[in-house]
C-alpha cells in the first residue's frame, strides 16, 4: 500500500482533476466509477470544479456514496447529501438511482444497517466481500478524525460492521459513518486538506500518530494526501 503527498496550488481545481483522472480510468476499464464523497461545506468548491472541468464525462456511469452523514433530514442545512445535491448531483445530472444516500432522518441503527445492506447487495453482484470504491474522498479534523470516526469512539475498533451510528463532539452529534473495514477496502483514497493550519495534523497522521483515526486509513492501491498552501 502506497502513500503519497501532493501540494495544491489551485486546491479545488487540482482535486477535481485528480478525481476526473480516476473517473475516466475506471469508466474506461470497468464502465463504472464508484466515488465516495466526504462531508461538510468545504467540498462545494470541489464539486463545482468537477462539473466545470468534466467535459464529456458520462455522469450516468458515476455512482456516489457518502462516507458519513449527519442525522438530519436531507434538506437540512447540515446534511451532507444536501450539499452534494446542490453542488454536484443536480448540476451534473447524475441519475438519482446512482446516488446511495444515507438516510439521516430515520432511526440511526436502522439507517446504518440499511446502508450496509444496500452496499453489500451491490458488491455481492460483483463478487466482492466489501463494496469497493474506485476513489474515496476523506477530510481531516483538528483532532485527527476522518469521516465521523472520532478519537475514542468505539467505532474505531469495529472489524465487522461497515456502517455504524456514532456520536461526534460537534453538533449535530448523532452521525452515521463508514468504518475501517469499508473505508480500507477502497482502491484509492484521497484525503482533502485545504487548510494550511492542518498541515501538521496531516503530517502526523501520515507518520502514523496512533491517536489520530486518520492514521488508520490505507487504500488498497494508494492513499493520497492533497494539501493546500
Amino acid at each position: 500500500m502506497i502513500s503519497r503527498i501532493l501540494h495544491a496550488t489551485d486546491f479545488a481545481g487540482d482535486a477535481a482533476r485528480f478525481i476526473l483522472d480516476h473517473a475516466r480510468k475506471a469508466i474506461a476499464e470497468r464502465g463504472l466509477f464508484r466515488l465516495g464523497l466526504t462531508g461538510g461545506r468545504s467540498p462545494r468548491a470541489i464539486h463545482t470544479a468537477l462539473v466545470e472541468l468534466a467535459g464529456d464525462l458520462p455522469w450516468k456511469k458515476v455512482q456516489l456514496t457518502f462516507g458519513d452523514e449527519r442525522c438530519v433530514a436531507p434538506d437540512h442545512e447540515d446534511s451532507n447529501y444536501r450539499v452534494a445535491k446542490e453542488s454536484l448531483i443536480a448540476p451534473s445530472g447524475i441519475p438519482e438511482g446512482n446516488v446511495f444516500r444515507m438516510r439521516g432522518e430515520i432511526d440511526p441503527e436502522t439507517a446504518a444497517k440499511e446502508y450496509e445492506a444496500m452496499l453489500h447487495a451491490f458488491a455481492s453482484r460483483l463478487g466482492e466481500k466489501h463494496y469497493v470504491h474506485d476513489l474515496l474522498l476523506l477530510g481531516l479534523g483538528e483532532d485527527g478524525h476522518t469521516a465521523s470516526l472520532f478519537p475514542g469512539s468505539p467505532a474505531l475498533e469495529e472489524t465487522v460492521r461497515e456502517v455504524l451510528p456514532v456520536i461526534g463532539p460537534k453538533p449535530p452529534p448523532q452521525r452515521l459513518s463508514m468504518t475501517f473495514p469499508l473505508i480500507n477496502a477502497s482502491q484509492h483514497i484521497l484525503f482533502l486538506v485545504p487548510q494550511a493550519d492542518k498541515r501538521e495534523i496531516a503530517e502526523a497522521a501520515i507518520g502514523g500518530e496512533a491517536s489520530y483515526p486518520a492514521s488508520r486509513v490505507h487504500g488498497q492501491e494508494c492513499t493520497t494526501w492533497l494539501l493546500g498552501s
